[in-house]
């Protein structure tokens, strides 16, 4: 799956995207991430991105042209048949989850838009996003760290990139709930030690038990997630 972050600061995504995990899918070939400076499709002599914004009030609005430009570029390679989703990082979004990470990974490319300043011309948006996705409900700077945690997020579940399938199915919300507490050695650690069903060698216990365990901390911290299964 190829990643396209439209975005004022790619080095800051590029350096994110390259480490851990993410970097190493990005090495073997498992996933492309490709960082697109907005700004290079400016067109002004100190390549201006911003402008007032019409009708007054704080701040500065992201241009429509460099931002539609700079898609229509990014874009511009797409083959026949290729299934591209655009999604722009806004508080006013869906709220990212696992299900909505699994949805957007069933796309050939997933384009992720940064806004900065007080946002985006409406028109931009209208004219080349197809969903708008918010991290939670909070503001940040700009959209980049967002864009990384949704790239972070959807790589891990495509093929390729973790080890083994079971590494993300068993991860928290993959089922609707949260996970279960692990441990490792020593199995003394200041007096707390590691529950004695984990050293039986019982599988069927031990599932049992880690189960338990998820539905227990699902209850207590998140009973919503619970609700929504």
């Amino acid at each position: 799956m190829r990643f396209d972050i439209l975005t004022l600061f790619p080095a800051l995504c590029d350096s994110v995207l390259s480490e851990s995990i993410i970097g190493r899918a990005r090495k073997s070939g498992a996933i492309d991430v490709k960082c697109h400076n907005i700004r290079d499709y400016a067109n002004n002599k100190h390549n201006r991105v911003d402008d007032t914004p019409y009708g007054g009030g704080m701040g500065m609005l992201m241009a429509a042209p460099p931002v539609v430009a700079c898609h229509e570029a990014a874009t511009a390679d797409k083959s026949d048949g290729e299934r591209v989703y655009t999604v722009y990082m806004s508080p006013k979004g869906t709220v990212f989850n696992q299900k909505v990470a699994k949805r957007l990974g069933e796309y050939d490319r997933l384009v992720v838009l940064c806004g900065h300043y007080e946002g985006i011309d409406q028109r931009a948006i209208d004219l080349i996003v197809d969903e708008e996705i918010s991290i939670g409900d909070f503001v940040v700077t700009g959209g980049e760290i967002p864009a990384c945690i949704v790239v972070d997020a959807v790589a891990r579940l495509l093929p390729g990139v973790l080890s083994d399938n079971e590494c993300f199915e068993i991860e928290s919300f993959s089922d609707g709930r949260l996970e279960y507490p692990q441990y490792t050695r020593p199995y003394d650690f200041r007096g707390e030690k590691v529950p004695d069903v984990l050293l039986s060698g019982n599988h069927g216990e031990i599932a049992k038990w880690r189960r338990e365990q998820s539905d227990r901390i699902t209850a207590e911290r998140r009973p919503d997630i619970m609700s929504d299964k």
